[in-house]
């Protein structure tokens, strides 16, 4: 079976450590939910039938709907042509200013939108999706010549995965996103990271702190109780090994090119947190 692969780059990507997270999925699940979908890496590697699948991020959910639907899919795939023959730093800011008009951005079509934000985060320096407290994307230009938005095949086989499966797309609280989940449903959680220090977390105007992380960790003991699969990345601090510290916690080492301090990106410890035991074990 084809499958997908991201189609945009997102700050935590699991592209690179996706053979550590299939050591540690469960053999059997029901419904599978990620409620911080991203790039879907996770999702497009394992292909369930029946899915739902979230992010509090408007715009990154949009797109995901208009790759569904066939006509919204065509039209954003020509749109994408569109942003490619015209590509330049002026068309770049051309097009991220859009957003700096509300009315007007608010009646954009669905497709459009979604074209805007697959060519700004392949034309933006170092792919980063950041916004500020107005809900404005504010990454500049990555001053590239030429850019390339999306790959045909890629993106079809997203849309075939999308409509001949059960998945369900929501653009909610991450905690609603997995009310519905029961005995025997798997849920992976990747959150914007914790850090002992100040680090990006601007996916959303709302940002993402501490105390998010602790209603996490909330949800994530509910689920267990629940007799839920529940799997969770994060980065291996602190606050994180005391919230999930009656779970099993993996240590795995990573490589991170996303972040708003140059300093901060290379080999970062992170961890793998399950609820439950994999029979196939954990190689670090």
């Amino acid at each position: 079976m084809l499958k997908g692969k991201p189609f945009v780059k997102w700050a935590g990507g699991k592209r690179q450590i996706i053979d550590k997270l299939l050591e540690l999925v469960p053999y059997e699940f029901d419904t599978y939910y990620e409620p911080f979908i991203g790039g879907g890496a996770l999702l497009f590697e394992l292909s369930p039938e029946k899915a739902v699948i979230n992010d509090y991020n408007a715009e990154l959910m949009n797109v995901y709907e208009c790759i569904k639907d066939a006509d919204k899919y065509k039209k954003m795939c020509s749109e994408l042509n569109h942003h490619e023959t015209n590509h330049s730093e002026e068309y770049y800011y051309e097009i991220r200013n859009k957003d700096r008009d509300k009315s007007k951005f608010n009646k954009m079509a669905d497709y459009k939108r979604a074209a805007r934000t697959i060519y700004l985060n392949k034309a933006c320096f170092n792919g980063l999706y950041r916004v500020n407290s107005k809900n404005e994307f504010n990454v500049p230009f990555n001053r590239k010549e030429k850019v390339n938005t999306y790959d045909r095949e890629n993106l079809g086989i997203i849309h075939s995965y999308l409509n001949f499966n059960n998945i369900t797309l929501l653009n909610t609280d991450f905690e609603d996103s997995v009310k519905d989940a029961k005995k025997g449903d798997f849920i992976y959680f990747d959150p914007p990271y914790d850090s002992d220090t100040e680090t990006f977390t601007s996916y959303t105007d709302e940002g993402f702190g501490k105390e998010e992380q602790k209603r996490l960790a909330d949800v994530f003991k509910d689920l267990d109780k629940r007799g839920c699969y529940v799997m969770l990345s994060n980065h291996n601090t602190k606050l994180v090994n005391e919230l999930y510290k009656d779970y099993n916690i993996h240590v795995i080492e990573a490589k991170r090119n996303i972040n708003s301090n140059g300093k901060k990106r290379g080999k970062v410890e992170e961890v793998i947190v399950t609820n439950f035991e994999n029979k196939k074990g954990f190689e670090e």
